[in-house]
């Protein structure tokens, strides 16, 4: 292939040099909405031209009538290095700058709309400085990866019959050098040396990242980004990013990151208003801007704008290794009546409510991952009936892989909430998610948004002394992992954190001094290897075999048992929960096909923490219809505790 320079004259006597890395098919794709590898020619990227090393820099800004590039190379001067813009109305500027090295910052500086004079970062840059300051920076993203057994076997790892079980980290917060100065952040070498072996020792199979593209706000906790194609550099440099996930992939985890396509904020060196006009969101209000989070919306129907974003998306999984991405506010994407009242939003063309270029937009981006990176996942957090989130585009599904259950999550809390005097009442919030578990491949989540804003921490949401929180929360934290899906627990909450989750500061390591929250702990941990190494608890998690109820008839004793079933009868697994403190002896339980149960779990286990008074080391199996291999279990319950029997 021949380069540019082979063809065309290229004048080496200017500041910038004329120079493209575009094809006809490029601007055609761009345009279309079909380009999904932007990343390889807009931004700013080290080439060689006429033997001469530098930066060839490209940006697309319509309705600007010139584009600069400006930093401490040339003093800041926003008249001295001009880009060319091209001449067939795609709207991109572009040229090669000699002798410009790697980690120099820069920005484009732009006359738009009406005369409007613009200084922005680049969309498309690898690397920014450490906010305050907003500039982007030359880089480049070579790096040796380690993971290749990984890679070669995630497929397997992030299978949907695999287990699931994720750690969801604010890697700010998660532990800091100085617990009191939120200014202070560990390096990504530091959390290769902490975090890594942490999560691989609590056992979980994936950690999932809040978001950890630039952003200049600490307080949005990442979901106002400003940096599409880079990690922050709060932790250090996109190597040292490709670093910690390396780590964790020689441990034999998986890395899914928060992806946040579904709005932007308006900080002047941002996306919004990039050329002085609505470039990258709607110019309609009406659908252009989110009143919950006060910012912006992409503009899904611009070809341009889709080709970013699932650019960006692609991105991660091509540069970084990553494993998944867990698409934050779908329903803010899919309803144009979001959060809007009547007269605040307009009906799509057939009279509905639902946004039909979003709608296309998030079936080609699942279509494009999947087509490309077969052996990953993508994650919604849609929290509305919306049909088929999780259901394959040809049959009229999103496309994604798995859905938040973001329903299992209310009712299940609303349940563990009360004291256990008025359980009896509301069973049926326990047993509903199951009515619908089979519409969607859910995700079970609980996340940080249900430990801030005053919601309280897990441990205060139980009811009780000390003692019956925390059994009330070994037994909700049992009950989730014996749940079909896959599991999320928000970092804190494996060990009762006892104050909300603050951004500013660190988690209470100090708790783990305490035998109640150290055993915790150990509870977390051992669900974490029942799940992994119990394929009853996996094997089917998304298959109408996979669970059965065994008994829902005993209301008023708060007692209900359900089997988990793997591809062999052996593997089948009993799970009974006691909701309430008291004591059940010789309870009576009546199933089939085992005749022989043992327990394997019991969240009373004084190694966690509990009474160890009531456990089950012999089980009673009593044949009640042998034609029918219908067997009588006797065993004792614990009080506010789940037993799995095997």
């Amino acid at each position: 292939m021949k380069k540019y320079e082979d063809i065309h004259f290229v004048d080496s006597t200017r500041p910038v040099w004329n120079y493209s890395l575009f094809t006809e098919e490029d601007i055609r794709n761009f345009q279309q909405g079909t380009h999904y590898s932007l990343y390889r020619l807009f931004g700013a990227h080290e080439i060689e031209v006429l033997g001469k090393k530098g930066y060839y820099f490209a940006v697309w800004a319509p309705n600007a009538t010139w584009v600069s590039v400006m930093g401490n190379f040339n003093h800041w001067n926003k008249q001295s290095h001009p880009l060319y813009v091209r001449l067939d109305n795609s709207g991109i500027w572009e040229g090669f700058i000699p002798k410009l090295g790697k980690g120099e910052v820069y920005k484009f500086h732009i006359h738009g709309y009406n005369g409007r004079k613009l200084d922005k970062g680049d969309p498309f840059a690898f690397f920014w400085e450490k906010r305050p300051h907003t500039a982007s920076i030359t880089w480049n993203l070579d790096y040796t990866w380690q993971d290749a057994d990984w890679m070669q076997q995630r497929k397997q790892h992030n299978s949907l019959q695999s287990p699931w079980s994720v750690y969801e980290v604010h890697l700010a917060s998660w532990m800091r050098p100085n617990r009191f100065d939120e200014e202070s952040y560990n390096s990504y070498a530091f959390l290769c040396e902490r975090l890594v072996p942490y999560v691989k020792e609590m056992g979980f199979t994936h950690v999932e990242l809040m978001p950890v593209m630039e952003h200049p706000y600490d307080g949005s906790w990442g979901y106002q980004g400003t940096g599409y194609f880079a990690p922050t550099s709060r932790f250090g440099d996109p190597q040292g990013f490709m670093a910690l996930i390396d780590a964790f992939h020689r441990a034999g985890i998986g890395v899914i990151l928060d992806w946040v396509p579904s709005h932007f904020p308006y900080d002047a060196h941002g996306l919004f208003m990039f050329d002085g006009t609505h470039t990258y969101e709607y110019a309609d209000m009406r659908k252009g801007f989110h009143p919950d989070w006060n910012s912006y919306v992409f503009n899904y129907r611009r070809g341009e704008v889709k080709s970013f974003l699932i650019s960006s998306a692609r991105f991660w999984f091509e540069k970084y290794h990553i494993d998944g991405v867990r698409v934050d506010a779908v329903t803010s994407m899919l309803k144009l009546n979001y959060s809007r009242q009547h007269g605040q939003w307009e009906p799509n063309e057939y009279g509905g409510d639902g946004n039909l270029e979003a709608i296309a937009f998030v079936r080609d981006l699942n279509e494009t991952i999947y087509r490309d990176f077969p052996d990953v996942q993508t994650i919604a957090e849609e929290a509305t009936d919306w049909p088929g989130v999780s259901k394959p585009t040809f049959t009229g599904g999103l496309g994604f892989g798995m859905k938040w259950m973001m329903g299992w999550m209310h009712d299940t809390l609303n349940y563990f909430k009360m004291d256990p005097i008025h359980r009896p009442h509301y069973q049926n919030n326990l047993s509903f998610s199951m009515m619908y578990y089979y519409d969607e491949n859910f995700m079970l989540p609980l996340s940080h948004d249900e430990v801030v804003h005053g919601k309280s921490p897990m441990l205060y949401k139980m009811p009780g002394d000390e003692w019956q929180k925390f059994a009330n929360l070994r037994t909700l934290y049992t009950y989730m992992y014996t749940h079909p899906g896959g599991k999320l627990l928000f970092m804190g909450n494996e060990f009762g954190a006892t104050s909300e989750w603050n951004y500013k500061s660190e988690l209470q390591w100090e708790l783990l001094q305490y035998d109640a929250h150290r055993l915790l702990r150990e509870c977390v941990r051992d669900l974490n290897f029942l799940l992994r190494n119990e394929p009853a608890m996996y094997e089917n998690q998304f298959s109408i075999d996979g669970f059965e109820w065994v008994d829902l008839n005993h209301r008023e004793e708060c007692v209900v048992a359900y089997r988990r079933k793997g591809k062999k009868l052996e593997n089948d697994l009993l799970v009974i929960l006691n909701l309430t403190p008291v004591v059940r002896y010789d309870w009576k339980v009546y199933t089939y096909g085992k005749e022989t149960w043992n327990e394997i779990f019991n969240s009373d286990d004084k190694k966690y923490w509990g009474s160890g008074n009531v456990y089950n080391p012999a089980i009673t199996v009593t044949p009640v219809d042998k034609k029918n291999s219908l067997y009588e279990i006797n065993v004792h319950l614990p009080p506010l505790g789940a037993i799995v029997l095997k």
